[in-house]
């Protein structure tokens, strides 16, 4: 109906959700008719939906049907949504580690202005090294060097490599079953001089990576990109 009945119509329909949006939200069903909301009927009249979320982001991020209807808010929504991107903001370590919530730390990585990703990356910035070793938030870390720019990979880098003194944190990461991947994609997504720096600190824990699982992908790229003129033999997909 609401994709289909005139806008008149469609904001008289929705009017009597008003009052039973998270009921909605939280339900297995009832979750769908409100993103069919956010999608088919204008911003300005959908507006006690985007309300029903203020002070709950977070909570409703980290559930399996309320992290889909924020995307979709955030899609649809993006001139009614900076609250809703503020709340994200101040949880965004939280909502990164966790199964539902890190799909929406990813979606605002991806789509969401600059300064929105700027702030995501400094702040998992300072936990670069755990996070990267996290099942979900290492899918954010991977987002972070996909989409930030050449500054906000840099920072991200220098954590990883101004703590490999003596607690070798670099190491630590190839070898692990997820971070393995997130310095994969650092070595895809760097400029030549990060890739230089980081390849040759690589270099010396060639012959110990080969001995882990997760480290013989890492193994065949550095050869890659130390210039022995190999391939690397596809990029190691998670399963």
């Amino acid at each position: 109906a609401l994709e289909a009945i005139e806008l008149d119509q469609k904001i008289e329909l929705v009017r009597e959700l008003d009052g039973h949006v998270l009921e909605c939200v939280r339900d297995q069903n009832g979750n769908h008719v409100i993103q069919k909301c956010v999608e088919c009927v204008p911003v300005e009249h959908i507006g006690f939906v985007v309300s029903a979320f203020q002070g709950q982001v977070a909570s409703l991020a980290m559930h399996p049907y309320g992290c889909r209807v924020i995307q979709r808010i955030l899609e649809h929504c993006s001139n009614g949504s900076d609250g809703l991107v503020d709340e994200i903001l101040q949880s965004t370590c939280i909502l990164a580690q966790d199964q539902y919530g890190n799909y929406v730390t990813q979606h605002v990585l991806e789509k969401g202005k600059a300064h929105e990703r700027s702030q995501i990356i400094s702040k998992l910035a300072r936990q670069v090294v755990s996070m990267s070793q996290n099942k979900f938030a290492s899918n954010v870390i991977e987002k972070c060097f996909q989409h930030g720019d050449v500054a906000e990979r840099d920072l991200l880098i220098k954590k990883i490599l101004e703590q490999t003194e003596g607690n070798n944190y670099l190491l630590v990461l190839m070898k692990d079953q997820f971070a393995n991947y997130v310095v994969q994609k650092i070595l895809e997504t760097c400029n030549g001089q990060q890739r230089d720096a980081l390849v040759s600190r690589m270099k010396g824990h060639l012959q110990a990576l080969r001995k882990y699982t997760y480290g013989k992908h890492i193994a065949s790229r550095i050869e890659h990109f130390s210039g022995d003129g190999a391939v690397p033999p596809g990029s190691q997909k998670k399963a």
